[in-house]
């Protein structure tokens, strides 16, 4: 049986890592608004969770996003040069690359994940499926760095490179950091072979009344998976937070364009970390997402400035949500 390699470039257990990640988090809980990359609510539990998220009725994208492909993969996979490098940014469970492995005729899988320990048991049973496809797992917080193992960029040299960034996660980015990642990601579309690019689902700007409940579900599972960041805090930095003394909150804000996810104080309390603490009043909260929708042409404009070229797009019938195939431009 083929054996999947693993590159782990994100280890938490590590010193360096330690320390980084115990930086990050004191800084952003002692802001006057407290916030929390979203990176940190997918620990081992939080990645099921989420997966779990994906099944309910409210939550409209991964369906919509996974009809759209159903339709409309023959018509990608003519576009996509055959025997391409998938890289699968934000893989999880690798269940939505699976379903493009045999339109696409993929030659080597690169799935890329923060979640190390959750993406190492996934690759291990995605190879078991799929013996012919050479497969290599990235541990890696690609929210900063897209910079692949030089051994693993050697294996895919001279191949078409598709950048493959499902789910809107680029949602969770603000406009110039969506930017920025998307710039990253043609910069290693553009290290491969002719007709690389990037294959995207992006949600599209709709009702409040479609788009909140998709957020905050009638079975609490979003709420679980929001509060859940609470208990991978405390496995990181050595805080006490408490879930019990939190809610889950979560609104579209119209302006921005962006759904905001918050963990909310139910009373006052006080949180502890070594060397540091944060007195929260009742009301008071931690600013833990956002997910920005686009409209077709703004992310077209956003694609085209971080050097892609003009994409071709995909929706549903309600136009709720669009995959969207662009090849890196070559200068």
């Amino acid at each position: 049986m083929t054996t999947p390699q693993f590159y782990q470039l994100h280890n938490a257990n590590s010193p360096a890592q330690q320390a980084a990640i115990r930086s990050e988090l004191t800084e952003g809980l002692l802001l006057p608004q407290a916030t929390v990359s979203p990176k940190y609510l997918y620990d081992a539990l939080g990645s099921r969770l989420f997966d779990a998220i994906t099944e309910l009725p409210e939550y409209y994208p991964t369906r919509t996003e996974g009809a759209i492909l159903a339709q409309q993969l023959p018509q990608i996979a003519q576009q996509i040069p055959k025997g391409a490098a998938l890289i699968d940014l934000g893989a999880g469970s690798c269940e939505k690359a699976a379903r493009l492995f045999e339109a696409l005729q993929i030659a080597h899988y690169i799935p890329v994940d923060i979640s190390v320990e959750y993406l190492r048991h996934t690759v291990q049973r995605l190879q078991r499926e799929h013996p012919q496809i050479r497969m290599s797992g990235v541990g890696l917080d690609f929210s900063s760095s897209l910079a692949l193992p030089p051994e693993l960029m050697a294996q895919i040299s001279g191949r078409p490179v598709v950048v493959f960034y499902p789910g809107s996660s680029i949602g969770n980015f603000a406009p110039d950091e969506a930017r920025a990642l998307l710039s990253r990601a043609h910069a290693l579309c553009a290290t491969g072979g002719a007709g690389g690019g990037l294959l995207i689902g992006v949600d599209l700007v709709k009702p409040s009344e479609i788009l909140e409940p998709a957020y905050d579900d009638a079975l609490g599972v979003t709420a679980s998976f929001n509060l859940n960041m609470l208990l991978n805090i405390n496995n990181l930095i050595g805080s006490d937070f408490a879930p019990q003394d939190w809610q889950h909150i979560a609104f579209f804000d119209a302006k921005l364009s962006r759904i905001e996810m918050h963990l909310q104080a139910k009373r006052d309390v006080t949180v502890q970390w070594p060397g540091h603490s944060r007195a929260f009043k009742r009301g008071e909260d931690i600013h833990t997402e956002n997910s920005y929708k686009w409209t077709l042409p703004g992310f077209a404009e956003l694609l085209q400035s971080a050097g892609f070229a003009a994409p071709k797009s995909y929706t549903d019938a309600k136009d709720w949500f669009s995959v969207h195939w662009a090849r890196a431009s070559v200068a």
